[in-house]
């Protein structure tokens, strides 16, 4: 059986390959060796700038010449690096024997032992990951944050003066607006976005246990830390400067608990969405040809909500498991980081599924001012809060307790009954006015205006 997006085990990779492909060029195997080989062209231009005694004389002409080595990196050079892989049994190694071959065509042969030059394995892999982790919440995640952040902000703005009853434990509370419920989503969103902006990109580069060892040795007067500092900020990322043969990973970790928590928020907006639209609240843009069951032609299911909630957990599952094995890891370095880290490209594709399915089902939305008109028509009761706030105010007596009489019996509560009960009220002429003047269309509260 040929590997195709039908035969594909995972569906990342089969039926929601076409909303995610664009993460193949950060998480895929392919990525991962085009970056890996970028890193190790950077690293050897960089030892010519120090200059190395051995590297004074390159000719830094060529160097457009190396970049092109990455630049115009394609899948025939990916495939011959896993052909070397085949024989040397080491990813990186072979990344390093196909860097050589192409200094040879470029006639420079004779510099190549400085590529790889005094480091392990992991300062390219803990400098090629988190770097292409960097670019992919760049370029194709926050992307789609923002885009949801978008359609909120402008439902928040069109609906930000319709009225709609509230719930407090699933029982009618006292009613909001439309919009504003919108806009604690907004809220929730943008705190956890700018946290996300501040943890670094951390990158480990410092030879087999961290310590520039090898560096070193061969160079004692150079300043290995001031190299790997410039180097690795050069990259766009952050330096971890005391580590073991692998990166710490904690801020790798920090990443993933913000994208958790922005999944929680993400999960509480769909579960929303779909109760609202159960209520009829709001209604669902119907689609031509669209079936909604197999069975009941009535239906019009909110499945994009499900199917972003659904992606949510998975991602959040994954995410869970990465910030907690990643930081873990025994003496200088066990091997259990290594297939984890092939992996950080599966909840992030979860992930983009469910930014996309929860923006596809907001664009579905229409309001049913009608079913909300209907709503608050019907529950008058919910003005007695207001009622018994202004009573307390005038210090009538015990005004808590009279409103609960009144709205805690199997009757039903209705503008008639709520007009008849203030006309009981020992108070001012004035005062009933302004009670009278309470509905449930406009007790509303006040909303802070979104900047």
């Amino acid at each position: 059986m040929s590997l195709n997006q039908l035969t594909a085990i995972s569906p990342v990779d089969g039926r929601y390959y076409k909303q995610v492909s664009e993460l193949s060029s950060y998480f895929s195997e392919y990525a991962l060796i085009y970056y890996r080989v970028y890193v190790e062209v950077e690293y050897f231009i960089a030892l010519c700038e120090i200059p190395l005694p051995q590297l004074s004389e390159f000719d830094k002409k060529l160097y457009s010449s190396l970049r092109k080595i990455y630049e115009d990196f394609n899948e025939e050079d990916a495939l011959h690096i896993k052909d070397i892989e085949k024989e040397t049994n080491h990813d990186v190694k072979a990344v390093e024997y196909f860097i050589k071959e192409e200094f040879e065509k470029l006639g420079i042969e004779a510099y190549s032992e400085f590529i790889h030059f005094g480091l392990t394995s992991q300062d390219i892999n803990n400098t090629a990951i988190p770097l292409s982790l960097k670019d992919a919440l760049e370029r194709t995640i926050k992307p789609l944050f923002r885009q949801v952040l978008f359609v909120l902000k402008r439902m928040s703005i069109e609906w930000r003066n319709i009225p709609m009853l509230a719930f407090t434990h699933g029982q009618p509370a006292s009613p909001t607006r439309v919009g504003k419920e919108f806009l604690v989503f907004v809220e929730r969103l943008e705190r956890q976005l700018e946290m996300l902006d501040t943890v670094p990109h951390s990158a480990k580069f410092g030879g087999a246990t961290g310590n520039f060892n090898a560096h070193h040795v061969a160079y004692p007067k150079q300043d290995w830390m001031a190299f790997g500092n410039h180097f690795v900020d050069g990259l766009g990322l952050k330096r971890s400067r005391h580590t073991t043969q692998i990166e710490h990973y904690d801020n790798l970790a920090a990443i993933f608990d913000n994208l958790k928590r922005v999944n929680t928020i993400l999960t509480d907006l769909n579960r929303d969405m779909w109760t609202y639209i159960s209520m009829g609240y709001f209604k669902q843009k119907i689609k031509a040809g669209e079936v909604g069951s197999s069975a009941m032609p009535h239906k019009v299911n909110p499945i994009d909500f499900e199917n972003s909630e659904g992606n949510l957990g998975l991602a959040s599952a994954l995410f869970e498991h990465f910030a907690q094995k990643l930081p873990i890891s025994r003496l200088q370095r066990d091997l259990t980081d290594s297939t984890v880290l092939r992996n950080i490209g599966v909840p992030l594709a979860h992930q983009a599924i469910a930014l996309n399915s929860l923006i596809k089902g907001l664009g579905k939305l229409e309001l049913n001012e009608d079913m909300l008109k209907a709503e608050l028509e019907d529950n008058w009761a919910v003005v007695s809060e207001a009622i018994q706030t202004i009573l307390r105010r005038e210090a009538y007596p015990k005004p808590y307790e009279a409103l609960k009489s009144l709205t805690r019996t199997n009757a039903k509560i209705t503008h008639e009954s709520i007009s008849n009960f203030i006309e009981t009220l020992d108070v001012a002429e004035s005062i009933r006015e302004e009670l009278r003047q309470i509905t449930p269309f406009n007790y509303l509260g006040v909303v802070e205006e979104t900047k």
